[in-house]
This record gives structure tokens, sequence and C-alpha cells, in this order.
């Protein structure tokens, strides 16, 4: 088991009905104040947050980013978020109208330009499936041009959905090879490692040195742990085949996806699924070096931190 520093590279922070259940599921409520609890008892030292709010200021007439919540009303001015919390911007790619296309690219930038020790953002977030949008699709065009110049990876919600009328051919894993190849400059990061697709999603990876994995919210809920693997081996195999086929755990990182977990029960899991040789990568070190804005805001917070000028 691992108990080192840990970086979720991959969670929610979204104050929304929907996550009450969801949590309650997992074992949790859907509350700040939880999550700096888990945090405290797991050694999570940051976290990253998928942008889900639809608040945000429009400022240049374009699709504005969503932004996260949960800790309280999102300050855009001041960005008073908590010490421990990164986000990425999130996209709603069906708003983004020829019109609004260059527009849009001016209203994320105004988050990305800012000082991430203040902001604490830290990339940007596609949601294709639940977005009827390719991952290379024109509109997006000018967003892997900001990710490039700002130096932020671009995660890409892929595989399956929790809405039955999401279409799956705009989320499969397949989709990000024609952006990480026509932007090989841009870090791309496949979350959910295309689950089920995972032979998918690690051919891209192989094949492109610019994308990244990360295993979030691969068990949802609170199942009872022998269970959960000795009904599930063939799942976690197959994920293990694949992943070793890939061939590279320094691109392979830790994310829970929680609400949806139960924290305790997946980083447990993910110690089964990851080679013990590469878990300090994997729940930590990888995501440093791939959320590099996020190396300042630890420093700031005085956290520990590890060397990766090794890799």
């Amino acid at each position: 088991m691992y108990n080192g520093p840990i970086i979720d590279a991959h969670f929610h922070y979204f104050n929304i009905d929907g996550f009450v259940n969801v949590a309650a599921n997992a074992g949790y409520v859907n509350t700040n104040a939880c999550w700096q609890e888990i945090c405290k008892q797991n050694n999570i030292i940051m976290s990253i947050a998928m942008g889900n709010t639809h608040d945000a200021t429009i400022r240049y007439g374009g699709i504005a980013p969503r932004l996260i919540n949960l800790a309280r009303p999102f300050d855009e001015e001041n960005f008073n978020q908590d010490a421990n919390v990164c986000y990425c911007l999130g996209v709603d790619s069906e708003l983004i109208t020829p019109d609004k296309i260059e527009a849009t690219a001016q209203e994320f930038e105004f988050y990305l330009k800012q000082d991430p020790i203040k902001s604490h953002c830290v990339g940007i977030k596609l949601y294709p499936g639940y977005n009827s949008v390719y991952v290379n699709d024109k509109r997006h065009w000018p967003l892997f041009e900001l990710a490039k110049a700002y130096d932020v990876p671009v995660v890409i919600h892929t595989g399956d959905t929790s809405w039955p009328h999401a279409h799956l051919k705009y989320s499969h894993p397949l989709t990000v090879d024609d952006a990480a190849a026509d932007f090989p400059d841009v870090q791309f990061v496949i979350a959910h490692c295309g689950c089920p697709w995972f032979q998918d999603a690690c051919e891209v990876a192989a094949k492109n040195a610019n994308v990244a994995i990360d295993l979030s919210g691969l068990v949802a809920g609170k199942p009872k742990p022998v269970h959960l693997f000795l009904r599930n081996a063939g799942f976690f195999d197959n994920l293990r085949t694949w992943l070793n086929y890939m061939g590279d755990y320094s691109r392979v990182m830790y994310g829970s996806d929680w609400p949806l977990v139960n924290i305790p029960l997946y980083i447990q899991t993910m110690a089964h699924v990851v080679p013990a040789e590469y878990h300090e990568q994997f729940f930590y070190k990888n995501a440093l070096r791939i959320f590099k804005k996020m190396n300042g805001v630890l420093e700031s917070v005085g956290a520990s931190m590890v060397d990766v000028k090794d890799k």
C-alpha cells in the first residue's frame, strides 16, 4: 500500500443537487468540509478539480469557461480558492459557434494569464460525449494554441458517460489521436483511461508522446474490497495488461473522480493495478510534471515537494 503524498489529478468541486446521492453512495457528503477531511486522512496534498459550473462572467462576448464552486462563490478577481485545490477550465463545446470561437479563446485566456499561485488555474478540460463535438473540432484549435502558449495540459473526458442520452462516438479515446498528432506541442490527458476501451486509450498514448492517462472514476460507490477485486478481476487484469503495453508509467496519473468514489478504497484499488515500483510516480510525481503550474501553488502553500527533475 502506498503511504506517500498524493495529488488527486481529477476530481469535481461542484455544488449541484445531483452530486448529493453520488457522494452518499461513496460514503460522503458533497461539501468542502468533507473533501478537506478526506485530504487530511489520506495525505492528499493537492487536488485538481474539473470545471463544471455555468456561471462565469462573460467578458469578451464568447462562451465563458466552466469553473468550480463547492467551497464558496467563485471570486473571479481575487481567486479565493482553497489552498489545496487547483482547477481546469471546463469547455462547453456545443455552445462555441463559428462567430464565437476567437472570443471564447479570449474568455479562457483571461484565466490562463493570471498568476497560477493566485488563481490556481492549471489546465483546460473538454467534455466530448457530454458535448456532441469531436476532440479535434476546429472550434477547439484556439484553445489548444492557448494550452501550448501557457504550458497547460488539455484533459479530455473519454469513455462511458453518466448520461444515457450522450453519444459515445465523441468520447471514444481514439478521437484523441487526431488532436495529439496535429498538436504535438500540446500535452493531452486521456481521462478515465477511456473506460472501457483501455486498449485504444493505451495505444493512443503509446503512439503519441504528448498524451498522458489518468485512472479516475473506474470504481463507483463503496463496494466491499473482496467483492470488488473478485468480481472485477478481469476488468483490472485487462487495464493492467494495456498499461503494460503502453510501457510508460511516467505518463499515468492517479485521479479519483470524487464524489463518485470512496477515496481509501480507490487508492487501495489503484495501488493494486499499478506496480509498486511506480507508485510514487503514479500517485504524485507525474501530476507535478504534467500540470506544471501546480508546482508554484504547492510551493506557495509550503507543501513538501518531491524532486521530479530525474524524469
